[in-house]
C-alpha cells in the first residue's frame, strides 16, 4: 500500500513585504493594506472578533460584498483604476478585480523567494540557466521574479487579459528584454504539446484555479485534470531536476491528499517533498497580542536532488 512520508510538513508565511500587511481579521473579513489604500474581503477562516474599532475598518477605501453570484466591490471615489506596488525589485500593478482579489496574492511571495534561491544555486552548479515551466502563471509576477534570479521563464496562462497583465508588470519591473516567453493557451495542451516534441524544464510551478476555461472553450477541473497534469509534468522535468511547486486555493482538499499525489507522480525520481500551508499574520496592531494567522493555501514543493 503506497503511503506518503509526511515527515517533511512546514506551514510558510511571507515576509519581506513594505507595500502589503494584514492589519486586522475577524467577523468572517480581513482589513489588508495594499500600497497606500486599505481593504476590507471576506474571509471564511476569520473565526473571531476583530481587534480594532468599528471605525477602523469603516475608513477602508475598499470593501468587498460577497453574495451568491460572486460579490462586488465598494469603492471610495478615490481609488484609482490600478497603482504601483513592489516586492524586493519587481514592481506591478494592484488593481481590484471582480474576483475580490487585487491582482496577485501576496502569500505567494514565499514561493517566489524559494524558487529564487534554487534558481541561482542551479547556476553555480551547472553554469547555465535554468529554464522554468510557469503554469497558470496569472499577472506574472512569479515569472518576473525568477527571471530577474537567472533563469530562462515560460510563462503559461489561458487567459489574454492575464497575458496583458503580466507585459505591463514586466513594463513597470524594467525587464522588457528578460528572457520570458509569454504564451496564452491552455496548460494541459501546451505540456502535452511540450512532451511530444521532446522539450524540457529544469523546473515547474503550478498555480492552478478550481475550474477555469482556456482560450479555445477547454475546461479545467482541479480534482479532476490536477492528477494527469501532475503526471505529465513528471514526464517535462530534465536530467538536471530543480524543483516543482504547486499551490491549491478554495477546495474542500487536505495537504495530505496534496502530498500523496505529488508523491505519487514523482516516485521515480530523487527528490524530496515537503507539504503544508501557507498563511499571513496580522500585524501587532495590539501591545503584547500574539498575532492570529489566516491560512491562505496548501502547497506542496519537491525539491530535486541536484547531480
Amino acid at each position: 500500500m503506497f503511503m506518503p512520508e509526511m515527515n517533511n510538513s512546514e506551514h510558510l508565511h511571507p515576509t519581506g513585504w513594505k507595500d502589503y500587511q494584514l492589519i486586522d481579521s475577524g467577523n468572517g473579513e480581513k482589513l489588508e493594506q495594499f500600497g497606500p489604500y486599505r481593504f476590507v474581503r471576506p474571509e471564511a477562516q476569520a473565526l473571531w472578533l476583530p481587534r480594532l474599532q468599528k471605525a477602523e475598518w469603516q475608513s477602508a477605501d475598499g470593501h468587498f460584498i460577497a453574495s451568491e453570484r460572486g460579490g462586488k466591490w465598494k469603492l471610495k471615489d478615490s481609488i484609482p483604476e490600478n497603482w504601483h506596488m513592489h516586492f524586493e525589485d519587481i514592481r506591478f500593478f494592484a488593481m481590484p478585480t471582480s474576483f475580490r482579489h487585487l491582482g496577485f496574492f501576496p502569500e505567494q511571495s514565499v514561493h517566489w523567494q524559494w524558487c529564487a534561491d534554487k534558481i541561482k544555486k542551479f547556476k553555480e552548479i551547472h553554469a547555465r540557466a535554468p529554464r522554468i515551466l510557469n503554469l497558470f502563471a496569472y499577472s506574472g509576477i512569479g515569472s518576473l521574479h525568477a527571471a530577474r534570479a537567472g533563469a530562462e521563464v515560460t510563462h503559461i496562462d489561458a487567459s489574454r487579459k492575464a497575458i496583458q497583465l503580466a507585459f505591463n508588470n514586466r513594463e513597470l519591473s524594467n525587464l522588457n528584454d528578460a528572457p520570458i516567453r509569454f504564451i496564452t493557451e491552455d496548460a494541459i495542451q501546451f505540456v502535452q504539446r511540450e512532451i511530444r516534441r521532446g522539450k524540457s524544464y529544469d523546473g515547474i510551478i503550478l498555480d492552478p484555479p478550481k475550474y477555469g476555461r482556456g482560450p479555445k472553450g477547454e475546461v479545467w477541473q482541479l480534482q479532476k485534470n490536477l492528477p494527469d497534469l501532475l503526471s505529465d509534468c513528471t514526464s517535462l522535468i530534465s536530467n538536471s531536476p530543480l524543483f516543482l511547486v504547486a499551490t491549491i486555493y478554495a477546495v474542500r482538499m487536505s495537504i495530505i491528499s496534496v502530498h500523496s499525489a505529488i508523491a505519487n507522480s514523482f516516485s521515480t525520481k530523487l527528490g524530496q517533498i515537503t507539504s503544508g500551508e501557507i498563511f499571513i499574520k496580522e500585524e501587532d496592531t495590539v501591545s503584547n497580542v500574539k498575532p492570529r494567522a489566516l491560512g491562505q493555501a496548501l502547497y506542496a514543493r519537491w525539491n530535486g536532488l541536484q547531480k
